[in-house]
């Protein structure tokens, strides 16, 4: 159906770009306009509502219209709507919010530095561990290692460290420095009899042997996420970061904790770090820090850390990083207002309580004929369609059919996100048992017509 003209989906197409997406399908699609949003719904321009399963970007934790939140970033305008961290200035929210996140943190990090994205946590990250090495004459050591299919971000640092092509090509990425690992996804990398166990000892391997080849002398940093979630929900094997955590601590390698899905409660507890035992010595945050409300992310580091970079700031006479937004008073009194609302809520409680019903429903695609498998902890989670369940064959990239069903959730009211052909689920974190219900069942009705339509074009084998 063509545009029409001087809608809102017109004057998108002629005048925004957009991020993630292919462009002359843009132009000859358009967008869906949402217009507002309450709870876990929000409504499109033509009052079509749909269960926002992704929280938009795994993100808006505490869903649309939450009125503290709204309350306080009105006060907070009214009082001080902007002031800055330069030079030994503060202000009282960033104050605030830097103790608040402090008592919350694990505690291997002592410091919190403010951003603006999760990719500038982590660019903050990378820039603070090479300032680290250099205070401490280690020259060489630079080297940053992600994972294959992690995400970290997209800024040109962030990018390089993450490990999908799409985020690369194009772009001239990944810069030197940056090193990748394997993806622990068992079910796709496992080899035949290979326990979880067995499976995650050779990633240690892997990782130790990169190490090993690269020179531990060049060797910084390890990034990983708790949950690979813009990967497709990748959950790590048992005793994974048991194992990895040895090799880094063998290799003198920091480990940067990438919270940004995982943290305030999403996995079941209010770090991914402490669902999988992780020890970070940097632990990068934002998204859920303010439900998404504002923008904002934090970057904690350990007090080792924090010793060597401030001598080093004292030599030079300024640590020179900073954004013009970092700890923004206004961003930074909605993200308090957040962590005060998961404490007197008791939104891990809550989590814990619907969160075994979540994982009960999204374990009933089991059986699916177009599931290959399903995967999640918490309230985060995925299935990934296959052409063929018994050989776990994968659809051809050609064939689109994670954006097939992807369009026929919408169909039924139902945002999702697919990664390839992995729908993912990261609902409000305050979504109820008939509400994560209700979602399933849509899902349900656009997967049986997604396979439906497969089989008889003659892509699925059923």
């Amino acid at each position: 159906m063509p545009l029409q003209p001087n809608s809102p989906e017109a004057r998108d197409v002629a005048y925004l770009l957009h991020p993630y997406t292919n462009f002359r399908q843009h132009e000859e699609q358009g967008p869906m306009v949402i217009e507002r949003g309450e709870g876990v719904y929000v409504w499109d321009t033509a009052g079509k509502q749909y269960i926002e399963a992704m929280a938009g970007l795994w993100s808006t934790s505490l869903g649309f219209q939450h009125k503290r939140l709204i309350a306080a970033a009105v006060k907070q305008m009214e009082t001080l709507p902007y002031y800055h961290q330069f030079g030994q200035k503060s202000h009282l929210p960033g104050i605030d919010l830097a103790e608040k996140l402090m008592g919350l943190a694990p505690t291997s990090v002592s410091k919190v530095f403010f951003n603006n994205s999760g990719s500038e946590a982590n660019d903050t990250a990378i820039k603070i561990i090479w300032y680290y090495n250099n205070a401490r004459g280690r020259h060489q050591k630079k080297k940053i290692v992600g994972r294959v299919n992690g995400y970290h971000g997209i800024t040109l640092a962030a990018a390089s460290l993450t490990g999908r092509s799409l985020n690369h090509s194009g772009f001239d990425a990944p810069l030197d420095r940056f090193i990748h690992t394997g993806n622990p996804h068992y079910y796709r990398a496992g080899q035949e009899g290979e326990s979880e166990e067995d499976f995650a000892t050779r990633m240690a391997e892997e990782l130790d042997a990169l190490i090993e080849a690269e020179g531990p002398e060049t060797v910084a940093a390890f990034f990983a996420e708790p949950v690979m979630g813009a990967g497709g929900v990748i959950v790590p094997p048992a005793t994974y970061f048991e194992k990895m955590q040895a090799v880094l601590r063998k290799h003198d390698v920091l480990f940067v904790a990438d919270e940004v899905i995982c943290g305030f409660c999403r996995t079941g507890n209010f770090w991914g770090s402490q669902t999988y035992g992780i020890e970070p010595d940097i632990l990068t945050c934002a998204k859920a820090l303010s439900s998404s409300y504002v923008p904002i992310s934090a970057t904690m580091i350990s007090d080792q850390v924090y010793q060597a970079i401030a001598d080093a700031s004292a030599k030079m006479g300024v640590f020179g990083h900073g954004y013009t937004y970092s700890g923004h008073p206004v961003a930074a009194a909605v993200a308090l207002e957040t962590l005060k609302i998961y404490e007197e809520t008791d939104m891990l409680g809550h989590v814990r309580s619907v969160a075994p019903h979540f994982q009960e429903r999204l374990r009933g695609f089991t059986d699916h004929p177009l599931v290959g498998e399903v995967r999640g902890v918490g309230l985060v989670g995925a299935t990934e369609l296959v052409k063929d369940k018994a050989t776990r064959e994968a659809f051809a990239a050609s064939d689109g059919v994670g954006a097939l069903v992807n369009n026929l959730c919408a169909e039924h009211g139902l945002i999702t996100r697919p990664v390839g052909d992995a729908m993912c689920f990261s609902p409000p974190l305050i979504i109820a048992k008939s509400e994560i219900d209700d979602m399933f069942d849509r899902y349900a009705k656009a997967l049986d017509e997604g396979l439906d339509l497969l089989t008889r074009q003659g892509k699925a084998v059923a």
